[in-house]
C-alpha cells in the first residue's frame, strides 16, 4: 500500500513527471526507504489518476506527463500517515533474523553480528554525508533530510545493539568454556 503514498508525498512536495519520479526511487528514497521502478510507478500513477488522487497538470516533450496531487490525494496521504493498523500482519525479515540468532553456533552468531555492525556503521556514515549535503542545500527539515536523520539514527542504534550482542555472546561463550574446563 505504500507506493501510492510515496508517490503522493513526492507529488505534494513538487509536481513531477513519471520519469522524475522514477529517478527519485533510483536515489536515496529507493535505497533507504521504498524501492520501485518505472514498471510499477507508471501503472500506479494511472490508477491514482483514475481514483482522483493525482491529476495530469501538463504534457511535456515526447508525451511525458506531469502529475500533481489533488486535494483528495492530499487527504489520502494525511489519512494514511495517521493510520495505525494494529491488526495487520507484521513481516519484518530483519527482526526475524534477530530472533533466530540464538539458533546459530556462537561463532556464527558473532560473525553474523559483526556483519550487521559493519553494514549499519557504513550506512550511518553514508547517511551522515547525505544529511550534511541536504542541510547545506535546503536546511534540516526539508523533504528527505528528516528521513535521512531518522535512518542514520536507526543504523546507529542497530550498530550499537550488534556490538552489545557480540559482547553478550562472547561473554557467555567464555563463561561456558571456563565452566567446562574447570569441571
Amino acid at each position: 500500500m505504500s507506493l501510492p503514498h510515496a508517490l503522493l508525498g513526492l507529488l505534494i512536495v513538487q509536481p513531477r513527471s513519471g520519469y522524475e519520479l522514477t529517478k527519485e526511487f533510483e536515489g536515496h528514497l529507493g535505497r533507504h526507504a521504498w524501492a520501485a521502478g518505472h514498471t510499477s510507478i507508471y501503472p500506479e500513477l494511472n490508477r491514482m489518476a483514475d481514483a482522483g488522487l493525482v491529476e495530469v497538470t501538463h504534457e511535456g516533450a515526447r508525451g511525458s506527463r506531469y502529475y500533481a496531487a489533488t486535494d483528495a490525494g492530499r487527504a489520502e496521504l494525511r489519512r494514511w500517515m495517521f493510520e495505525r493498523d494494529r491488526t495487520r500482519k507484521v513481516r519484518n525479515e530483519e527482526v526475524l533474523r534477530m530472533f533466530l540468532i540464538s539458533a546459530l553456533e556462537p561463532e556464527d552468531a558473532i560473525a553474523y553480528l559483526r556483519g550487521v555492525a559493519e553494514f549499519t556503521g557504513d550506512q550511518a556514515a553514508q547517511l551522515a554525508e547525505v544529511i550534511a549535503t541536504l542541510e547545506a542545500q535546503c536546511g534540516p527539515i526539508e523533504f528527505g533530510a528528516l528521513a535521512a536523520e531518522y535512518g542514520r539514527r536507526q543504523y546507529e542504534a542497530v550498530h550499537g545493539w550488534a556490538e552489545w550482542a557480540i559482547e553478550q555472546i562472547s561473554a557467555q561463550t567464555t563463561s561456558r568454556s571456563s565452566s567446562s574446563t574447570a569441571s
